[in-house]
């Protein structure tokens, strides 16, 4: 190959899930062992940003009780035992490969791990992989990667009975740290909430010591976690309910930490989703986070769905692979199952890249994957299809997106389908954007429904736009073979597109 055909997918690459390599990474089924829960996963789609094909949680408890016996958790143990085996039937019925099982600090600590190992084993046929802390550790981080390639900070995965840390600098795994500041594990110390604190403080002085201070960003990854991020949502009334890429200032976080210390959780409990086992959780966990934000001092906490498990799966990939972009492979998987034109969203977004070539590449970028995905909702009714476009995206599995791109690439999609947003059941949503985010959320939601009308396989060599903003002018020039495509329709979305950009429309027939 000489590379022209790479190159003719422009700067984002010729698309991978039908790489042989990335084929091997479908159906792929993952089984975690922690010391609260026990999980299958499995992933489906494009490898690189793959679905949860499958997802089934059994709150075990494994450690519960590990401090104060040294042992596995009885009635965990049953549990867990009847969920693995339940999870090797569903593999089966599925026709997956092996599973793979891993098992963190609860099995790995407790004086009867290797025999509940070798139950599993020789009731269950799973082959267990009991990790440590510092292992755990990279692969959660590795699951921090497989969300944001570009991640730079401090990853944080909280479990039952530890904690582990890890730095993430230019797409790499640096040093590992781990802990027993699990909450499971921290329960019960004797000399109560003030012996806690006072041992929380002096174990992360020395973490601090061991893997530094100052990270731009801390990443949290951990069902604990991701409950205090709920309530934090919750408490500030924010209207987009994803934990993906959720975004939080250190003072906005103390706030909400000092609320949970006042707050009464079991009636929150219901307004976050959340399960009263991982609620119990959270006043013990509040208390480490406290002092993990104090010790490390970011100037931001982000929280990732991914860890340990997305982690496994990023172990498993090629470095080519790993270096693609999350989203745009995504959508155009998204596209090839979806669309009634596969491979149109290309010539698509090549028609109305004039409009957006002076942007940053980050906003380019969202560009291609609107366009990627601008027909995939198709089968929705037509007076509904602007809003379920706009919930999938906001909502969807989508990995390498801020909030802030989620609601901008929603509103863009929304506009390919209606001209207004008036009277949107989404509309407090929006308000995650500036006012010219959204102006230039809805001009390119109304390129791409233009750019809609001309159906043919490469629509930029039969017609081109030319945006000259100095003059306030938008050129749209058809070649005659091809004017017939730019009926009434067309006209009233060109006009459409034309107003949003705040320019005067001229259109030219070429011989």
């Amino acid at each position: 190959m000489d590379g022209s055909e790479e190159r003719n997918w422009g700067p984002f690459g010729r698309p991978l899930f039908e790489d042989a390599a990335a084929r091997s990474l479908s159906r792929v089924g993952v089984v975690d062992i922690g010391s609260n829960s026990v999980r299958l996963v499995v992933f489906d789609g494009a490898a690189r940003s793959p679905a949860y094909f499958y997802n089934e949680k059994i709150m075990c408890g494994l450690g519960a009780g590990i401090n104060q016996t040294g042992r596995l958790n009885p009635e965990g143990r049953v549990r867990a035992l009847k969920a693995i085996r339940r999870f090797q039937l569903l593999a089966a019925g599925m026709n997956l490969p092996p599973l793979t099982a891993v098992a963190t600090a609860a099995v790995r600590d407790a004086e009867d791990g290797p025999e509940f190992r070798e139950e599993l084993l020789r009731e269950t046929g799973l082959h267990i992989h009991v990790i440590d802390g510092r292992e755990e550790a990279r692969l959660s981080a590795q699951g921090v990667l497989l969300g944001w390639p570009d991640a730079n900070g401090l990853m944080c995965d909280i479990g039952g009975s530890s904690m582990e840390l890890a730095v993430i600098e230019n797409g790499e795994v640096g040093r590992r740290v781990s802990s027993g500041l699990g909450p499971l594990k921290l329960e019960g110390m004797k000399g109560g909430k003030k012996a806690m604190r006072q041992h929380i403080n002096d174990v992360l002085a020395e973490l601090a010591e061991e893997i530094g201070t100052g990270h731009k960003r801390l990443y949290l990854v951990g069902g604990s976690w991701r409950a205090i991020a709920r309530l934090d949502m919750y408490r500030r009334d924010y209207p987009l309910t994803v934990l993906h890429e959720y975004r939080m200032a250190p003072k906005t976080l103390a706030t909400t930490l000092k609320w949970i210390g006042k707050v009464d959780l079991d009636e929150v409990r219901s307004h976050t989703g959340t399960s009263s086992t991982r609620m119990a959780l959270v006043p013990t966990a509040s208390e480490v986070l406290k002092r993990l934000v104090t010790t490390f001092r970011p100037k931001e906490i982000a929280v990732s769905s991914y860890g340990i498990r997305e982690g496994l799966l990023y172990e498993q990939m090629p470095d080519r692979l790993r270096q693609r972009d999350p989203l745009i492979e995504a959508c155009r998987f998204s596209e090839k199952k979806d669309a009634r034109m596969p491979g149109f969203g290309k010539s698509l977004y090549a028609f109305i890249r004039p409009l957006v070539a002076h942007e940053p590449d980050a906003r380019r970028r969202l560009v291609k994957a609107a366009c990627l995905l601008h027909d995939v909702t198709w089968r929705a009714h037509p007076d509904y299809r602007h809003e379920v476009c706009f919930d999938n995206v906001t909502r969807a599995n989508l990995g390498g997106l801020t909030h802030q791109e989620r609601v901008f690439l929603g509103l863009a999609l929304l506009h390919r389908y209606k001209n207004s947003r008036e009277d949107c059941r989404f509309e407090e949503t929006f308000s995650i954007l500036t006012e010219r985010d959204i102006q230039r959320a809805e001009t390119i939601g109304k390129a791409m429904r233009f750019g809609a009308m001309f159906a043919v396989n490469e629509p930029h060599k039969v017609a081109s736009l030319n945006l000259r903003p100095k003059r306030k002018e938008l050129h749209l020039t058809i070649k005659s073979e091809a004017a017939g495509l730019f009926g009434e329709v067309a006209e009233a979305r060109f006009q459409s597109l034309a107003l949003s950009l705040g320019a005067n429309p001229f259109v030219t027939i070429k011989d």
